[in-house]
C-alpha cells in the first residue's frame, strides 16, 4: 500500500501532499500531489538528472492546481527522493514507473487527464502512450525523437569504442567528480530504444501536444518536427527564443499546456 503524508496548507482544497508509491520493483516513488478535490489528475514527469522539483515540473502543477486541476509530479527511480539506483538509459523502465503511478491513482478512483513529460521525460510519455492505450492526452515538452543523437555531447566522439574496451564511462562535473556512470548495458538500453517505432503504436484517438524551443541547445528543434510527421492526432507548437529548460519562457510554456489539457477535459466530459 503506499503511504501518505499531508503537508496541508491553509486552503484545506489546495494542498501539497507527499505520496510514496511502490514501482514494479518494490522500489519507493516519491512525489509530490498538488489536490484540488477533483477526481482529475495529471501526472508530471520530470527529465535527465533532474527531478520533481524541477522549475517546470513545479510551476506546471501549481499552474494546473490554480485551475482547479490536481498534479503529481514525483520522482522515477534513482532520481531525486525516490529509491534506488540511476542508470543511464532506462527509457522503457520509466515507462514502468509512471504506470505504477498511474495504477495507484487509477485505483483511487482518480482520472488521469493527461501526462506530461519534459526532456527524458517527454520520450517516456510517448513510450507509455505506444503501449498503455488508457490516457487521451499526452504532453511531450522538448522530447528527443532520435536517441542515437547527443550522446557524444555527453560522452565524447569515441563514446563506443570506449566502453567496449573499458566496460563504461565516467561523466565528470567541472571539478572533475563522477556525475554519473555510463555502462554498456545501458548505452545499448538507449540505442535500442526506437522513438520512431513507439510513436507509430499511439493510438489515434490520443491527443498529442508536442512543445518545443527554437533555440533548445540540448535537444534541435528538428526532433519535434520529426514527432509531428508520424504521431497521429499531434500538435505542434514551437516557442521561439526558448532554451530547453524554457528559462525565461516559463508563462508561454504553461500557456500552451493549460488550454490544451483544458480542452481534453472537456472532450472526455
Amino acid at each position: 500500500m503506499a503511504q501518505q503524508r499531508s503537508t496541508t496548507e491553509q486552503n484545506p482544497v489546495m494542498q501539497q501532499e507527499k505520496i510514496i508509491i511502490p514501482n514494479s520493483y518494490g522500489e519507493k516513488l516519491v512525489g509530490i500531489l498538488h489536490e484540488t478535490g477533483s477526481t482529475e489528475i495529471v501526472i508530471l514527469c520530470h527529465g535527465f538528472r533532474s527531478s520533481k522539483e524541477n522549475n517546470t515540473m513545479v510551476n506546471l502543477a501549481v499552474a494546473l492546481q490554480k485551475e482547479g486541476i490536481s498534479a503529481f509530479r514525483f520522482d522515477f527511480a534513482g532520481n531525486g527522493e525516490s529509491e534506488g539506483s540511476f542508470a543511464y538509459g532506462n527509457y522503457w523502465r520509466e515507462a514502468e514507473d509512471l504506470h505504477a503511478v498511474i495504477k495507484h491513482f487509477s485505483g483511487a478512483s482518480r482520472v488521469i487527464n493527461a501526462i506530461l513529460g519534459h526532456s527524458k521525460g517527454g520520450n517516456v510519455v510517448l513510450l507509455y502512450a505506444s503501449k498503455y492505450h488508457d490516457v487521451c492526452t499526452v504532453v511531450n515538452v522538448s522530447g528527443r525523437y532520435n536517441l542515437e543523437r547527443g550522446i557524444d555531447d555527453r560522452l565524447g566522439k569515441d563514446f563506443l569504442e570506449r566502453i567496449k574496451k573499458d566496460g563504461s564511462i565516467d561523466v565528470k562535473n567541472k571539478t572533475g567528480q563522477v556525475y554519473y556512470r555510463v555502462t554498456e548495458e545501458s548505452l545499448i538500453d538507449r540505442l535500442n530504444t526506437n522513438m520512431h517505432e513507439a510513436c507509430l503504436l499511439i493510438d489515434k484517438e490520443c491527443r498529442v501536444l508536442t512543445v518545443h524551443g527554437s533555440a533548445d541547445e540540448v535537444i534541435p528543434v528538428e526532433d519535434a518536427l520529426e514527432f509531428s510527421k508520424i504521431i497521429p492526432n499531434h500538435k505542434l507548437q514551437i516557442v521561439e527564443g526558448s532554451d530547453h529548460g524554457y528559462t525565461s519562457y516559463q508563462a508561454e510554456l504553461i500557456s500552451i499546456v493549460l488550454p490544451f489539457i483544458k480542452e481534453g477535459r472537456q472532450q472526455g466530459a
